[in-house]
């Protein structure tokens, strides 16, 4: 089976290659912005989808042909793809892009060992060689397909390459002992059916008291002007150290429960309705509870082993995890309960953390 996977460099370009990849994120913006307009302007005039290469941008704006063709072939494909999703009613309208954005990228492909790993260094088209961080090798007989730059709001370069491998997954036997159940919760991070709560440390919380003083200082200085673009780059680096901290810690608790379980179970709550209607959106967006849940997932994928995802409506706080009677007057405020059918004190966390692993495997018929 072919799969695709996916590895980042930190890359370390020169003054030149660093003019390049500034015009290349302005080009491929230029680009997209105009197709979008012309796509915009010949449906409402004319009621057809207008469908025009980059190569055919070139002779009025001969600027284009100074960085890399493959980037602004993939500028055409990403504005296809997304027209079509909307028509399809799958996501919204495209919008415009703007120069303003935290992140600039540009992806482009490989054709012909146009992009090789090589021991410090990455080749890229037109850019030629950039020097670079190899922490991971890729394997030999994988095939690189996309290279993808990047440039963070604090000035850092990376490159994500794309390479498809020929790899046979085989599922483990599931073994019903090495299982657990996650329920998630806001005052921790999860409580296990093992009865083990795991506390978030609350990292942007614990930055935010410094993130205030900077955005205070940053909002009384000039826009644009020098000072304002040195505090802006002390607020950039300050979310970018509280973004790498919940990575790190999101990653190596994924990787602990994906090495010591064959079986994690987890309720599918929508995350993001919870944080708008409960009023807790701060701490609801910080503990990043949904990129641990596709973190864990493929870290179990990756290893032949199980993640289920237990449908949301499940009853999971309700249902008695000893006799399966259902107290339907339970509140949200309510956090322990006494079953009326066995008369067993329930801590509501903990009950549904059982209830999401005997639910899981129930699913995989164990």
């Amino acid at each position: 089976m072919k799969i695709n996977k996916t590895v980042k460099y930190r890359i370390y370009p020169n003054n030149e290659q660093i003019i390049l990849f500034q015009k290349t994120f302005g080009c491929t913006r230029f680009l997209y912005n105009k197709m979008l307009e012309d796509k915009i302007k010949a449906y409402k005039k004319h009621k057809i989808l207008l469908y025009k290469t980059p190569a055919e941008y070139k002779k009025d704006f001969p600027f284009l042909k100074e960085v890399d063709s493959l980037a602004l072939a993939n500028v055409q494909l990403n504005l296809n793809k997304a027209y079509k999703s909307f028509f399809t009613k799958k996501s919204r309208f495209p919008k415009f892009k703007s120069k303003k954005k935290e992140i600039n990228s540009y992806t482009t492909n490989n054709q012909k060992g146009s992009i090789e790993i090589l021991n410090k260094c990455i080749k890229l088209p037109k850019v030629k060689h950039v020097k670079a961080k190899i922490h991971r090798e890729i394997p030999k007989e994988a095939i690189i397909k996309t290279a993808t730059i990047i440039k963070t709001k604090t000035n850092k370069y990376y490159c994500s390459i794309t390479y498809e491998l020929e790899e046979s997954r085989t599922k483990i036997t599931p073994d019903k002992t090495k299982s657990i159940g996650l329920d998630y919760s806001s005052g921790h991070f999860y409580i296990d059916s093992n009865g083990t709560s795991v506390d978030y440390p609350r990292f942007y919380r614990k930055a935010e008291k410094k993130l205030q003083k900077l955005q205070r200082q940053l909002s009384r200085k000039q826009k644009n002007s020098k000072n304002w673009l040195k505090a802006s780059l002390k607020v950039a680096k300050l979310h970018e150290k509280v973004r790498n901290q919940r990575l790190d810690f999101l990653h190596k608790l994924s990787k602990e429960l994906a090495d010591t379980y064959d079986i994690v179970c987890v309720e599918n709550i929508n995350l993001r309705n919870m944080s708008r209607c409960l009023k807790l959106g701060k701490s609801t967006h910080d503990n990043g509870f949904g990129l641990f849940r596709n973190l864990l997932e493929y870290k179990l994928n990756d290893r032949g082993k199980y993640f289920v995802k237990i449908d949301k409506w499940y009853p999971s706080s309700k249902t008695c995890s000893v006799c399966g009677y259902k107290n339907t007057g339970l509140k949200l405020r309510d956090r322990t309960w006494v079953c009326d059918s066995c008369k067993t004190i329930h801590e509501r966390d903990y009950n549904a953390a059982v209830n999401i692993q005997k639910e899981g495997l129930r699913i995989l018929g164990l």
